[in-house]
């Protein structure tokens, strides 16, 4: 059983910055597309970035570009989303995924998320 979990969440002001982290127990984060969503309260969740399989290229969300960046670290086995410049829209519960693609795909493998509160 796959299990990824994300962390890094915690209550930050306007402009402010966090680091989240996908990590896993039982796989190698490695041979996985990473994928990063995010739930805002009354909203429906909504995929914020993606880091491939080959750890050279990323897509962003529009409203993310230039602020969030994706990156993998092999050898801790964990995928992280650093986030600059924060908002008050970006409040959300934020989740990690896994697809064994070469790019993100539905998310075959989930994890618990991670709350990040945005707010003065």
């Amino acid at each position: 059983h796959v299990q990824l979990q994300a962390s890094g969440g915690g209550l930050v002001q306007p402009g402010g910055s966090l680091r989240l982290s996908c990590t896993a127990s039982t796989v190698t984060l490695r041979y996985y597309a990473i994928g990063w969503h995010r739930q805002a309260p009354g909203k429906k969740r909504e995929w914020t970035a993606c880091i491939n399989r080959s750890d050279d290229d990323r897509t962003y969300l529009d409203s993310v570009k230039g602020r969030f960046t994706a990156s993998r670290d092999n050898a801790k086995n964990t995928v992280y989303l650093q986030m600059d410049s924060l908002k008050p829209e970006d409040t959300a519960v934020y989740y990690c995924s896994a697809d064994e693609t070469e790019w993100c795909g539905v998310g075959h493998y989930w994890g618990e998320g991670t709350q990040v509160t945005v707010s003065s």
